[in-house]
């Protein structure tokens, strides 16, 4: 039994309906992962100062008092528990302190001993506390947590953990973000893709302290 050849219209509405049921899946799976932050800018102006640093365990400090060498403490080290000790203060709380707030702490318990003391706190090698830090986890050379550093992209971040790993599906990445004042995580989506294969720029995004960026594998 012989079938009646198809004419070209039917074929062509055929492979309309053929590729609009692939379309449908990709064009959501290209939306997943929510809406995309606004590109990084490049200018001088763009170069702003972030959040005051706060002092994260096994950050490396300098303690100077003022006319007191002997009460001074050359790279000490925030200890595990957050603590470090200096001559006269054992046990001082540092984590999460400002330089500045750590300090005032000093001077204040340095004042139980000599009069007026004026202390002034160098951070030498910053890590940050845990909720400062960056973090690159899932399909990539290196997965991290890194140091947030003020100005930080998402450019900086993949450099640091050496790119895409050889299944990286980069743009159906994505970045999560605590919003400080509503309490609640936000989802964004990342192009990672096309950001270090194809050099596109607009694919770069600003980091906040504390982000997580996810890299899943590719599906096949």
């Amino acid at each position: 039994m012989f079938r009646t050849p198809l004419s070209l219209p039917h074929i062509a509405r055929r492979a309309a309906r053929f590729v609009a049921a692939f379309a449908l899946p990709l064009g959501l799976a290209a939306c997943a992962g929510g809406p995309e932050l606004p590109p990084a800018t490049y200018t001088a102006a763009a170069e702003q100062p972030s959040e005051e640093y706060r002092i994260g365990p096994l950050d490396d400090i300098t303690i100077h008092v003022w006319r007191n060498p002997e009460l001074s403490a050359e790279k000490v080290k925030v200890r595990p528990d957050g603590r470090l000790t200096i001559p006269l203060v054992q046990d001082i709380p540092a984590v999460g302190k400002t330089a500045t707030e750590l300090q005032d702490y000093i001077a204040g318990e340095l004042a139980k001993y000599i009069e007026q003391p004026i202390v002034s706190v160098i951070v030498n090698t910053p890590g940050g506390t845990y909720d400062q830090r960056v973090r690159v986890v899932g399909s990539t050379e290196q997965p991290a947590s890194l140091p947030y550093q003020a100005n930080m992209t998402v450019l900086d971040a993949m450099i640091a953990v050496g790119g895409l790993g050889e299944f990286a599906s980069g743009n159906r990445a994505k970045l999560i973000r605590l919003d400080r004042e509503s309490g609640t995580q936000k989802e964004y989506r990342l192009r990672l893709a096309d950001l270090l294969k194809r050099g596109d720029a607009s694919a770069n995004v600003m980091l906040s302290p504390g982000d997580t960026i996810i890299i899943p594998e590719s599906r096949f």
